[in-house]
């Protein structure tokens, strides 16, 4: 079963760290793809742009309504995201926890559901 991992994190503090800090994570992170991969449980991950770049879409009685920036206003944003296979949410669980970042965010696993067009 694939689960999504959500990166959260605070951007502000993630961003004013030293640039050699972030490269550290930022290697952390490609050594910890490795390893998902040789298990066959890594998907795809990405970072994202800062929230202040987000669009929020919205279709309302036929009107589209865009709105600038990240929908609320909390101390931690979506700073990017794992897709992973995993057999059970315990196991994602195991594996989000070893996600580099999480000692300094907040991981949220959520199962994906299979949305094929039944053939």
């Amino acid at each position: 079963m694939r689960y999504l991992c959500l990166i959260h994190w605070d951007e502000e503090q993630a961003f004013a760290r030293p640039k050699e800090e972030l490269a550290g994570f930022f290697a952390a992170h490609r050594d910890f793809n490795e390893k998902l991969t040789e298990k066959g449980q890594y998907v795809v991950s990405l970072p994202l742009q800062k929230a202040a770049s987000a669009a929020i879409v919205r279709l309302r009685n036929g009107r589209i309504d865009v709105t600038d920036g990240p929908f609320i206003e909390t101390e931690e944003q979506i700073a990017g995201f794992y897709l992973i296979e995993a057999a059970t949410l315990d196991e994602a669980i195991e594996i989000a926890s070893h996600i580099p970042v999480a000692a300094h965010g907040t991981i949220e696993i959520r199962p994906c559901r299979d949305c094929a067009p039944a053939g």
